[in-house]
């Protein structure tokens, strides 16, 4: 008996000491991050941008010196840049400053929805200040003097996150961050290029969805930024206020740039953003040789792929970048294909991948990509938008609208279409990729030396017509589902027969009611709907789990057979 309260003792003795080094680990890490951590902004030489003020020439039109921003009627908003980076920083935040404001609110708002706990959310800002401890030896100082600019016109209102250059800064880092926590599911995107004899007159074309959800009113305000700089080439890019990095964006030596999140494992320590290198291969970049050297300069903290479309090369290739490995995958036939999975020799049958593969809705998306492109044998512009807008899975299976094995999600920032041969780019309005694709020849717009009041710069004789499933009552069954998957969030009383006809085919409808159900305590009925999930196409492993884990509570907390 002695001998087990001695090895009891000793045990308690243990286990004591290791929770007290934790105590001053964490003690410790959250010194330094208090009060250790310092990001100073860039010095800056000649800061007289932030005296001069931007001129309204009419509500939707601004000007600040050569530069120029302004609303279209098709809804998106376009912007032109030009001069070294902290004068265009200063221009973008000065010219968009109420965007700026706003896309941080709804930014804050959403990330409160998924982090609804104030305490863990305070957590999770020192987390994140721990996590880009090193950001700024990792952004080029031209960025971050553009970042320095812009971040005069954010809010007062989030001082308590953290100053607002840091902010802006940090904010670079949310893509990164949004596909190494999985479970947040902000990241899922589809792109394919096609050239010489699989494209109807032989030309490259390069189609992306832009599947970065962080709310529907985060995407209402998208920009087409046109710039300028004072070095490396002039570029386009579809973003939002106060985001400096590229997505999506087409250079003057007709090089395209997208990126497609892979899995990741968690970082334990900040990078360079995907997006600022994929700004930084956009700028300077006029091939893929180019591309691939200046990809191969940065430590990432996640994986990603960048397709990249080269007017000088006449093909398309993908980079494959991790932490730790770099590969270039080109394939063998005329036609490139990428969603959320690695396919160089490489890292195609590295663990992480291989699990993507087998868990994620990755694979079927890229195995639909296929099939659409084979049936149209040869691709043009047109035929490039439709498969960005398709809704079905392989063979047409109905799968339900919004299910993440569609090409089309329905979450989209934004889709886009570059044909390098003759600079010219489409890029969808709202809602998602269903709204008309509006032309842009980049010939045209880099010629621009002004901009006046009401006068579009679209190219409009080739924009493309919105889908016509706007009209049908498919779509709007559809937007009735969104409205009750959202009181059902806010805990309100739906009805939810209403709930599964308005999107009968999607597993997700029926998950949702059985988990209203689970939560009123009605085990039978939620058993019921569960099971009914299980017979859709369900989008991820994970999900599939979870169903079944819903069930077998289901059944014990009902004492169900």
């Amino acid at each position: 008996m002695n001998k087990r309260r001695n090895i009891l003792r000793i045990f308690l003795k243990s286990l004591l000491g290791i929770f007290l080094l934790l105590l001053l680990l964490l003690l410790s890490l959250f010194l330094y991050v208090r009060f250790g951590i310092k990001t100073p902004p860039p010095q800056i030489s000649d800061a007289s941008a932030l005296e001069q003020n931007r001129i309204e020439l009419d509500p939707n039109t601004f000007t600040f010196g050569n530069n120029w921003f302004r609303k279209s009627n098709t809804g998106l908003y376009e912007m032109y840049l030009e001069g070294d980076a902290f004068e265009r920083g200063v221009a973008y935040g000065k010219m968009t400053q109420e965007l700026v404001q706003r896309q941080e609110d709804h930014f804050t708002d959403q990330f409160l929805q998924m982090v609804p706990s104030k305490s863990y959310l305070h957590l999770l800002k020192y987390f994140i200040k721990w996590f880009n401890r090193n950001m700024v030896e990792n952004v080029p100082l031209e960025y971050q003097k553009e970042i320095y600019g812009v971040s005069f016109a954010a809010s007062d209102e989030y001082a308590s996150i953290g100053k607002k250059y840091h902010r802006i800064l940090n904010y670079h880092a949310a893509h990164d961050i949004g596909h190494a926590l999985q479970s947040m599911a902000l990241v899922g995107c589809t792109s394919f290029a096609t050239w010489d004899e699989k494209s109807e007159d032989s030309s490259l074309i390069i189609g992306r969805n832009f599947d970065f959800y962080v709310g529907d009113k985060f995407a209402e305000e998208k920009i087409v930024a046109f710039y300028k700089p004072d070095e490396g080439h002039r570029f386009m890019m579809v973003t939002w206020a106060g985001f400096v990095g590229v997505v999506s964006g087409m250079n003057e030596k007709g090089l395209t740039v997208t990126i497609n999140a892979a899995k990741s494992s968690m970082p334990s320590g900040s990078a360079t953003p995907v997006s600022i290198v994929a700004r930084e291969i956009l700028q300077y970049a006029g091939n893929i040789a180019e591309a691939y050297e200046i990809a191969s300069r940065r430590k990432m903290f996640v994986s990603e792929s960048f397709l990249i479309g080269s007017l000088v090369d006449g093909r398309a290739a993908v980079i494959e970048k991790t932490p730790d490995e770099l590969a270039i995958y080109e394939p063998s036939e005329n036609v490139l294909y990428c969603t959320n999975h690695f396919q160089s020799e490489l890292l195609d049958t590295c663990a992480s991948n291989t699990e993507q593969k087998s868990n994620s809705a990755s694979v079927y998306r890229y195995q639909r990509l296929q099939e659409l492109i084979t049936q149209n044998k040869y691709n043009s512009v047109f035929k490039t938008v439709q498969i960005l807008r398709d809704l079905k899975g392989i063979n047409g299976a109905d799968i339900g609208m919004g299910n993440e094995k569609a090409i089309n999600q329905l979450i989209a920032h934004h889709s886009i279409v570059f044909q390098p041969e003759k600079l010219k780019v489409w890029v969808s309005t709202a809602p998602w990729q269903l709204g008309s694709f509006v032309a842009y020849d980049l010939n045209t717009i880099f010629g621009l030396d002004s901009i006046s009041p009401g006068v579009e710069i679209m190219d409009k004789a080739n924009n493309i017509d919105a889908d016509p499933i706007l009209s049908s009552p498919d779509f709007h069954r559809f937007m009735k589902y969104r409205a009750m998957k959202e009181s059902i969030k806010k805990g309100e009383i739906v009805d939810i027969q209403k709930l599964i006809t308005s999107n009968p085919n999607h597993y997700h409808a029926y998950v949702l009611a059985g988990d209203y159900k689970f939560k009123a305590k009605n085990y039978k009925e939620a058993s019921r709907f569960y099971s009914e999930a299980l017979t859709k196409e369900i989008a991820t492993i994970e999900e599939k789990n979870y169903i079944l884990e819903q069930i077998e509570k289901s059944k014990k907390k009902g004492n169900l057979k």
